[in-house]
């Protein structure tokens, strides 16, 4: 474990650390913001996963998110979105590639060898913040952006009993049936569309749901609304009677702008859960 940097923030640390990753194959990079509670011992921990284009600074530094999770004393982790460096596959296209890891297990070349952001995510990054800080592996929460939004969901529903609860700004919630989906699924798993549904927000809720609060926020100014298909997300709730609130927020569009006026929501749900009984 490398420490690239470590600044007061808010009567804690914003840490950022690089590590070398089995599950990718090549060094990852994440930030960690531990408030001050953290010094007296573990501390519950709210994952944010972000977006297309993002490396772990782009919510670290745009969110806003270390102000209320310091009120609340949760820990911040915001990991990268996919493998990177010399030797890991790109794609000249923004929406695949390097920053585009869209949180699942790539199966087939070029792909495969790095790109294994579900492991990393699920597995491989948690066991390494239980052990080398003080994180409550017991008392985890998830969030994300677009990307990582659509990520939060499939791993809150595929992973039961890991995430106390699970909220998404501007997810992209229904990718099987969306060009941000069918591309990238097809690019990292291959043709057969059985092996996406564990992947598809809205296929999950029809089928396995979420045992415990869900919070989602778009905007209905939102430029890329067609591509995230909110209303199938909305739909599968609706028939599950899944326990969710499920917002539309006039006027806002897919920035850090929204994701910033709205964290504060998000980070008081989430401790409500966290240190609910």
């Amino acid at each position: 474990m490398e420490t690239l940097s470590e600044n007061a923030c808010f009567g804690g640390v914003q840490g950022v650390y690089r590590h070398a990753s089995a599950a990718c194959q090549c060094d990852m990079t994440f930030g960690l913001f531990l408030p001050a509670e953290a010094k007296d011992g573990p501390v519950p921990v709210l994952w944010f996963l972000s977006g297309l284009t993002c490396t772990h600074e782009n919510a670290m530094v745009k969110a806003g998110a270390q102000g209320w999770a310091a009120e609340q004393g949760i820990a911040l982790v915001f990991p990268d979105t996919s493998p990177r460096g010399e030797g890991v596959a790109d794609h000249e296209d923004y929406d695949l590639g390097q920053g585009a890891g869209f949180y699942v297990n790539a199966t087939q070349a070029p792909w495969a060898p790095h790109f294994n952001m579900w492991d990393y995510v699920a597995e491989e990054l948690p066991a390494l913040l239980v052990e080398h800080f003080a994180i409550d592996g017991d008392r985890q929460a998830i969030t994300g952006h677009s990307m990582g939004g659509h990520g939060a969901m499939t791993l809150a529903m595929n992973l039961p009993g890991r995430f106390r609860s699970v909220s998404a700004f501007a997810p992209i919630s229904n990718p099987t049936a969306s060009d941000w989906g069918r591309k990238q699924l097809s690019t990292y798993l291959g043709d057969d569309e059985a092996a996406w549904a564990k992947h598809d927000a809205s296929l999950l809720m029809k089928e396995k749901g979420f045992n415990g609060p869900i919070l989602i926020d778009t905007g209905t100014n939102d430029q890329f609304i067609d591509l995230l298909r909110p209303e199938a997300l909305a739909k599968a709730i609706a028939e599950r009677r899944q326990q969710a609130t499920n917002r539309l927020q006039p006027g806002y569009d897919h920035s850090y702008f929204f994701v910033s006026t709205f964290i504060e929501d998000h980070v008081t749900f989430h401790a409500e859960a966290l240190y609910g009984d």
